[in-house]
């Protein structure tokens, strides 16, 4: 099976434009994240997908293989799609751009359990950090039952907590990288507009519900710290010490 990685690159992001373009020690953040593709799935099926030019000439500058997309797609799981269109693959995995902590192994991990429960699609999760709180609303939250299939995620505290004293849920949390086959992509993407859950909560993955496609959580090693907006790069640049 041919697996490649697709990282959604979007320049006009709403709460950071140019986030993929923002420096991490010295470093384009999106350049951070596509040497760590590469290291999982190598040089050749790693790829960028954008709408925007000077993401473009840094990415390809570097020896990367850009795929150009609209200037509207709602979500990145909707950008991979329209890379998706363009390279055919067995296995298509998306990986967050704004993760430049994410470890390799978690990324062949997620393609592995992607080749053993293809009518699913794959997701990472791993325990929330000793300074993670559960109500940041950042950090979308997961409710899997005992197979570890995705019953819900929020960006509210789950599950809730009523009468027990004493007693701390474990929360999990989503790690950003999720596998697709490429029909998980066409029905996501031709859907064109989003779920109502997912628009209230703005989680993409909840999409998936509307179209009765299974989702399986996956533990990873739990290396995942998001840049959320400007603030973040220096928490993300004294991790990396």
């Amino acid at each position: 099976m041919r697996k490649v990685g697709i990282i959604p690159a979007r320049y006009k992001s709403t709460r950071f434009p140019g986030k993929p373009l923002v420096l991490i020690n010295g470093t384009p953040m999106i350049l951070m994240v596509a040497k760590i593709v590469e290291k999982a799935l190598g040089h050749e099926n790693t790829y960028i997908a954008t709408e925007d030019d000077r993401i473009k000439d840094v990415v390809t500058s570097a020896g990367y293989k850009v795929l150009m997309t609209t200037d509207n797609c709602l979500t990145g799981t909707d950008r991979v799609w329209e890379a998706a269109q363009q390279v055919e693959a067995d296995i298509y995995l998306n990986i967050q751009g704004d993760e430049p902590l994410l470890n390799p192994e978690d990324i062949n991990l997620i393609a592995s359990k992607k080749e053993e429960f293809y009518n699913y699609v794959i997701n990472g999760m791993c325990s929330l950090g000793k300074s993670e709180l559960p109500t940041n609303p950042n950090i979308p939250k997961v409710l899997v039952n005992k197979d570890n299939d995705l019953l819900y995620m929020s960006r509210l505290p789950i599950p809730g907590i009523k009468g027990v004293k004493g007693e701390m849920p474990i929360y999990k949390k989503q790690v950003c990288i999720y596998a697709f086959s490429y029909n998980d992509l066409k029905l996501f993407g031709e859907s064109k507009k989003k779920a109502e859950f997912e628009y209230f909560e703005d989680i993409e993955i909840l999409r998936f519900f509307d179209l009765n496609i299974p989702i399986k959580m996956i533990e990873t090693s739990g290396s995942s710290a998001a840049v959320d907006e400007p603030s973040d790069v220096q928490k993300i640049e004294s991790l990396l010490f």
